[in-house]
């Protein structure tokens, strides 16, 4: 199993956040990507695997001040949805998994990376900058637990893609499908209008049982 957990927090408004902090969320990324890669020569030739990728819930939804942060996850989810249709016919699986808050030391002052402030928008990001930072040492999720529910999903006979950890994760995640899915509906009959009268939908590839694919022998 190979497990990818590169991050760097960042608090800041999409605003506020300069070079730097764009960077260090890029490169955390890459260098997660870059590790799953390695590994994968490795499980084609044992002939399966697991990769369980540390997202977020907010890689799923943002918010303000977490901009950046929500940037790189999201980056991260979309790259591995992918490599999951790809990896599948060699008996590689993929896990996304979506924690809330767990009780490491992410909110801690020392790892936290708090971005240049504007104070035009301290009334919108203000207060969840306070939040985050009062979270240090109060979360709510247990690390151990999170880990001994991760190892029980993959033992699991049909893997999820995504795996959402805490309650809160959840909850905002419930909600979050609640509501696109209700905005998609009200946009429907705007979103199909776009289209060459007459046409019906197109028959992706990747809709039509990739998983089945025979993987072709090595050389």
């Amino acid at each position: 199993m190979r497990e990818n957990n590169m991050a760097e927090g960042s608090a800041a408004g999409t605003a506020d956040s300069n070079q730097k902090t764009w960077l260090i969320t890029g490169v955390t990324s890459g260098l997660g990507k870059a590790l799953a890669l390695a590994a994968l020569p490795h499980m084609r030739a044992a002939g399966g695997g697991a990769i369980v990728q540390m997202s977020s819930q907010g890689g799923r939804m943002s918010f303000p001040a977490a901009g950046s942060y929500s940037a790189g996850k999201f980056a991260l989810e979309g790259w591995s949805e992918a490599l999951s249709g790809e990896v599948a016919p060699f008996g590689i699986r993929v896990l996304i998994v979506e924690p809330s808050r767990f009780r490491t030391e992410f909110n801690s002052a020392g790892v936290l990376n708090w971005a240049g402030k504007k104070g035009e928008y301290d009334g919108v990001v203000g207060a969840i900058r306070q939040d985050m930072a009062a979270a240090d040492g109060a979360q709510e999720g247990d690390p151990e637990r999170a880990a001994e529910v991760i190892r029980r999903v993959l033992e699991l006979p049909e893997v999820p893609l995504r795996l959402p950890l805490g309650a809160e994760a959840v909850a905002n995640l419930s909600r979050t499908y609640e509501e696109n899915l209700a905005a998609l509906e009200k946009m429907k009959e705007y979103s199909v209008a776009a289209d060459f009268p007459g046409m019906k939908a197109a028959q992706r590839a990747f809709r039509q049982g990739a998983s089945a694919v025979t993987p072709a022998e090595p050389a």
